[in-house]
């Protein structure tokens, strides 16, 4: 049996209708995880793993440059800078967000680099990596790009529009990273956010997702609040994984959403229905595993 990681039943099943709830068992979930071969899991890139440390643990964070390529590039060009090493998380709130990324620590700094052109929409025929898996009620088509949720227009609009084109975009879940920026759309730079909560309604076709975080969630908890807090969190170090060495690095995979294993663990856990649909894709957490650790 693989060691699982963690082990939360509320937190897999408490969205899930009540028939479901009823007739799902912890053991039933598990076993759909342990079933699936190597082949239901995808290796997470180092060269687009970013391991953040805090004085409270590591964050390991899936960066997608099929999403955001130019965020993406920036920030791994910032990490290789050692610019976010010492920085603090200046704006702290309570089950909304936790942004950092300026060297002043006001909100108001950047970092020499030229800002960055928006990618909050995506035309979809541009990725090819995105695997929808139903619908929600935010949203015509959700699914997920590695772990990473996104919501896209439906397919029917293809012929009412000029290009024949729909449009993709992250979507603001707990543990997504996007990029912060003033109000000028063309404005991001260095500083970022995490997410604590869903915020898709006032966030998602706003701000540019760049990645998810796929372990140490319970690390980014411990960061201080406030506005700025009292006693601001600081980034001790921050790393791309192709630049540690191997024996130190961890290993990271991901579950595969493209996959028939992958529809069966959402139905088990009741995320969605016979007909494809899915109370909010916020609720799924696409399974990982860190050193040979399962975390659902």
């Amino acid at each position: 049996m693989r060691p699982f990681k963690t082990l939360c039943l509320f937190c897999i099943l408490a969205f899930a209708p009540t028939t479901v709830f009823a007739q799902t068992t912890w053991e039933e979930v598990i076993a759909i995880i342990e079933d699936a071969d190597d082949s239901h899991w995808r290796s997470v890139d180092p060269e687009n793993m970013l391991l953040m440390d805090l004085p409270s643990g590591e964050i390991v964070i899936e960066m997608r440059p099929d999403l955001a390529p130019k965020h993406v590039e920036q920030i791994k060009k910032l990490t290789r800078q050692g610019f976010y090493n010492g920085i603090v998380f200046h704006r702290v709130i309570e089950g909304f967000m936790a942004q950092g990324g300026d060297p002043t620590g006001t909100g108001s700094g950047d970092s020499d680099l030229p800002n960055i052109p928006p990618e909050f929409v995506r035309e979809e025929s541009e990725i090819t990596t995105a695997h929808f898996i139903g619908r929600d009620y935010k949203a015509p088509r959700v699914g997920f790009i590695g772990s990473v949720p996104v919501a896209a227009e439906p397919d029917s609009l293809k012929g009412f529009l000029q290009q024949d084109e729909v449009g993709l975009w992250g979507v603001h879940c707990g543990g997504v990273m996007s990029m912060a920026r003033t109000n000028d759309p063309t404005s991001a730079n260095s500083q970022f956010f995490l997410m604590f909560g869903d915020a898709r309604q006032s966030l998602d076709q706003k701000y540019t997702v760049w990645g998810r975080i796929v372990d140490g969630i319970e690390n980014s908890r411990r960061i201080s609040r406030g506005e700025p807090p009292v006693r601001p969190t600081p980034i001790v170090r921050m790393r791309v994984a192709s630049d540690v060495p191997e024996s130190e690095r961890p290993n990271v995979s991901v579950f595969r959403t493209e996959t028939p294993k992958f529809k069966e663990y959402l139905k088990k856990t009741g995320r969605i229905s016979e007909s494809g649909f899915i109370q909010d894709v916020c609720t799924i957490r696409v399974p990982s595993k860190v050193n040979g650790d399962v975390e659902l």
